[in-house]
């Protein structure tokens, strides 16, 4: 593989292509498109389909959630695969769309997440995909707004505090008939030498695996997703992830520096294949990562994941519509914002309004009809 110059942002790591005068200007232009779209659309939509619909039905309001921000997620993987031009490589066992899932993965830089989207857009699930993340990133600006209205689940890595907080959203997705992809990253951070170093401190102490590639996984919030969700899904993925020439932090996708390809490693387990109890979910959990940790040390040595090709890659003609649709939306949201009537400004501020206050407050609407249909029920109750 060709080597280039260092990025200037780091030094010491050369990255896979060279940041040019042209790269850096396509990639700030992509950043600011990603941004005026993902405000307009949060804006403009969340008092319709947030909101409004959300006091009527919650199952409905999700699907037209969904819908419409799926449409803005799915730049993401156009973005990586036919703006960056990065490989992204699938194999292991094909996964059917339209399964509720759980999705389990190895977390080996702050991206990985991201490159999910490329595997829920080819199924079909993009809109409908929920992570479990740092309660912090839900204090990033504008980003945290969408987290917000996606139903994100929020974590500050205190189990004490923490369970009461995921079971009580968990509980909220429990409908078998509402898609769902559910991620989770059991090793709770991002991987690194030093956190690789702890954690095989760690597990030498407690009489638990060495694992070279992952950190030890948590396997609490894993349980607790499980418990929270029988009955419900169909499957747990576990995905694994491996990169080339080397992993990728988030603006080195924005501006195409890395990576040259990603690899993504799937392992279809039907739910009834997962242990019932507690204590053999957490071994089924470790007995995965341990296989996982294999799997890396054979990407190290082999540079490949066995049986690849297992997915198609993204249409470029649907990536080119799906863009042109949410450009023209974004045109027209600025034209009614900054050149038409002064209500449209209002609208703008008032939604504004609404989405710090609900993210700072974790407020999601409830439906009015349900609300008093259960008053009018523990009425009735009472007077009998």
């Amino acid at each position: 593989m060709e080597v280039y110059g260092p990025l200037k942002s780091d030094i010491n790591k050369l990255k896979h292509r060279p940041l040019t005068p042209i790269r850096t200007l396509r990639g700030i232009t992509c950043l600011l498109v990603y941004i005026s779209t993902a405000f307009m659309f949060l804006v403009y939509f969340t008092p319709v389909a947030v909101v409004m619909l959300r006091l009527v039905s919650i199952r409905c309001s999700r699907k037209v959630t969904s819908f419409i921000f799926g449409m803005w997620l799915a730049m993401w993987p156009a973005l990586f695969e036919k703006i960056n031009r990065t490989k992204v490589v699938f194999s292991g066992d094909i996964v059917p769309a339209g399964e509720r899932v759980l999705l389990i993965a190895n977390h080996r830089t702050e991206v990985d997440w991201m490159y999910l989207w490329n595997l829920a857009l080819r199924k079909g699930r993009l809109g409908y995909i929920k992570y479990i993340l740092k309660s912090s990133l839900m204090k990033l600006p504008l980003f945290g707004w969408g987290f917000h209205i996606l139903e994100f689940i929020p974590v500050e890595r205190k189990w004490e505090t923490d369970e009461p907080v995921m079971r009580n959203m968990l509980s909220t997705f429990t409908n078998p008939r509402d898609p769902l992809w559910l991620a989770v990253f059991p090793e709770g951070t991002d991987f690194t030498e030093d956190k690789c170093k702890k954690s095989k401190k760690f597990a030498a102490e407690a009489g638990l695996p060495m694992l070279e590639n992952v950190l030890l996984p948590k396997t609490r919030g894993f349980c607790a997703c499980l418990d929270a969700l029988q009955g419900s899904l169909d499957a747990v993925y576990d995905v694994t992830f491996a990169y080339k020439h080397q992993c990728p932090s988030f603006l080195d996708n924005a501006f195409g520096v890395d990576p040259s390809e990603v690899h993504i490693h799937i392992r279809r387990f039907p739910v009834e294949k997962i242990p019932a109890s507690d204590s053999e979910a957490a071994d089924w959990l470790m007995d995965t990562f341990q296989l996982k940790d294999q799997l890396l040390s054979d990407f190290k040595a082999q540079g490949h994941f066995p049986n690849q090709g297992t997915e198609e890659e993204l249409s470029t003609l649907k990536c080119l519509v799906n863009f042109t649709v949410v450009i023209s939306l974004t045109v027209y949201f600025t034209y009614l914002t900054f050149f038409s009537s002064i209500w449209f400004k209002i609208y703008v501020g008032l939604s504004c309004a609404y989405l710090s206050f609900a993210t700072y407050f974790k407020i999601q609407p409830w439906p009015v009809l349900g609300f008093l249909r259960a008053m009018f029920y523990s009425k009735k109750t009472r007077s009998a």
